[in-house]
């Protein structure tokens, strides 16, 4: 039996379908594509483990992220969660550790996106790319479901088309998936690994800042966000397995568009254009459901006066957070022109980890009743996300504590005045 929805300013148009498909949009091209190669560097062939790691702590995040967006279905994720299970202070960090860290992922993203179109014109292909999705958003989300759907095909059909001629080329060699943990990188490159390809499993939390688009979210969103996290884990398994079978970690570390290098390795490799084609669309589907992710936790935000009030408006006919999302897109394409982001994906990591971890600990407090989950995956979670964070290279963690510090500040001094 269908369950009534609780009232929303936005329209709860989007099904459990859309809902797996934004999912995935996030999640599956920001790890492939982005992050496998740096993960490389810090954990050679031991980023097998690093994989395996993050997935772990992201299980324990998607089922707290879970069971929390079905007691509080809105907008804005854990900020609201935070708000109303640890209190105010808590909700507005976390909200502010996602809004920075998803500010520079989406400019990461986009700059992604140009590299692989056109290196020779990749900040205007950015630029652009950033503007041509902020006004798809604005037109409503069921366009963004829409456009959504037909970029994870072409996502997914690339990558098996990537793994499938990798793996029939004739060079890959499972003597290269070993040893998991060698003496170059050791455990700690192995936990940096892991806080780096964390970044590429993020994009489960786009279905819980959705939460008020979503139909029969108490429903929707616990079977959601597991399922979506579930399939990018084997899609990234394939993967990683597939082109250190072939170019081994060493090359693997250095290459910048590794899928293609694997495929161009064996004797398939007539086929590695449609893997940069993929690499392409996968850029835009992360970079699509980041900027929608970032501009309802600012609508949220703003609902409450944590940010500006005038943040917190909705056009009278697309039924969107408008205000909030041209902020967002003024403010990548203003990254995107003037910051070289390749340092990008460890500072966004440390930031939601962080944001993770005060989801974890909102679960902590649900009662019996409230939990879907064992308590013991709250515990888990926020252990993982706290060492994965403080795991990353110093200059990341140094950034991020920085930019929370100054955040924290700012809530004290506007409360004190």
């Amino acid at each position: 039996m269908a369950t009534n929805s609780p009232p929303t300013r936005l329209d709860r148009r989007l099904n459990a379908f859309d809902a797996v498909v934004i999912g995935l949009g996030s999640m599956i091209g920001a790890g492939v594509f982005a992050a496998i190669g740096p993960a490389a560097r810090e954990a050679g062939s031991g980023l097998l483990l690093g994989l395996l790691i993050a997935g772990i702590v992201a299980y324990c995040n998607a089922t707290s992220s879970a069971q929390l967006a079905a007691l509080y279905p809105e907008s804005g994720g854990t900020y609201a969660y935070g708000r109303y299970r640890l209190g105010a202070f808590w909700g507005y960090l976390a909200g502010w550790c996602f809004v920075v860290g998803k500010l520079a992922s989406c400019a990461a993203m986009a700059l992604t996106f140009g590299h692989y179109a056109d290196q020779d014109v990749a900040r205007p292909l950015a630029i652009g790319a950033v503007l041509a999705l902020t006004i798809v958003n604005y037109a409503g989300v069921q366009k963004t479901a829409a456009l959504t759907r037909g970029i994870v095909a072409v996502v997914l059909l690339a990558l098996v088309v990537a793994v499938a001629a990798s793996l029939l080329g004739g060079n890959a060699e499972s003597g290269r998936l070993t040893p998991l943990v060698d003496s170059d990188h050791g455990p700690f490159g192995i936990l940096q690994a892991a806080g780096l390809l964390f970044f590429a499993f993020a994009g489960y939390a786009r279905i819980a800042t959705l939460g008020e688009e979503v139909a029969e979210p108490q429903r929707t969103i616990p079977r959601a966000i597991p399922l979506a996290l579930g399939i990018a884990m084997a899609v990234y398994t394939a993967v990683a397995l597939s082109t250190i079978a072939v170019l081994g970690s060493d090359v693997l570390a250095i290459s910048d568009a590794p899928l293609a290098d694997a495929v161009k390795a064996g004797s398939l490799s007539e086929l590695a254009p449609i893997v940069r084609i993929g690499a392409t669309v996968a850029s835009l589907g992360v970079l699509l459901s980041l900027l929608v992710g970032v501009s309802r936790t600012l609508f949220a935000m703003a609902s409450n006066r944590d940010m500006p009030g005038i943040l917190s408006h909705v056009h009278a006919r697309n039924k969107v957070p408008d205000y909030a999302e041209l902020l967002v897109g003024a403010i990548v394409i203003a990254v995107v022109a003037a910051v070289d982001l390749r340092h990008a994906i460890g500072f966004s990591s440390f930031g939601v980890l962080l944001y993770y971890a005060i989801a974890n600990a909102s679960a902590f407090t649900l009662e019996a009743h409230e939990r879907k989950w064992p308590r013991a995956l709250t515990v888990l979670g926020i252990a993982g996300c706290l060492v994965l964070a403080f795991s990353l290279p110093w200059q990341s963690v140094l950034a991020g504590a920085g930019l929370v510090t100054a955040g924290a500040a700012v809530y004290v001094v506007r409360k004190l005045t």
